[in-house]
């Protein structure tokens, strides 16, 4: 079964397009965060960024960045979140890779996330797991 994002990209369903290019669809998202709350996505399937093609991946985020401005320009945002969530866990609801790039608003009553700290030898244990992945 195709994803809802292939049927938008290919117009079978219809959408509020804000940009495409032979690579990257960009469209309104059905249920922003706040208006102008923009979705970029590659027009070749992948799930997430664990699975993109990095070329791909680098021209999703070429476009967001272009349209960065446009949306903060046509919304007359304050600034901008522009994210990724990967896999069902982080809120990915739609399995297709995808970057949310949502306007923001002074008092949009939108909150940061919450902020931990490590215990104690926790953030070296885990730099050093992650270097040792990384000569893999």
């Amino acid at each position: 079964m195709e994803c809802i994002f292939c049927k938008i990209i290919k117009k079978e369903i219809q959408s509020q397009i804000v940009y495409e290019d032979d690579k990257v669809f960009a469209f309104l998202d059905i249920q922003p965060v706040n208006p102008g709350h923009t979705l970029v996505v590659p027009k070749k399937h992948s799930v997430n960024i664990f699975d993109i093609d990095e070329e791909e991946l680098c021209e999703v985020y070429k476009a967001a960045k272009k349209l960065a401005p446009v949306i903060m320009k046509a919304v007359n945002a304050q600034g901008m979140n522009v994210s990724s969530n990967n896999g069902k866990v982080s809120g990915q609801g739609v399995m297709h890779m995808h970057v949310h790039m949502i306007p923001r608003f002074e008092g949009d009553g939108h909150k940061h996330w919450s902020h931990k700290k490590y215990n104690s030898g926790e953030a070296e244990n885990i730099v050093k797991k992650m270097k040792e992945l990384l000569k893999k």
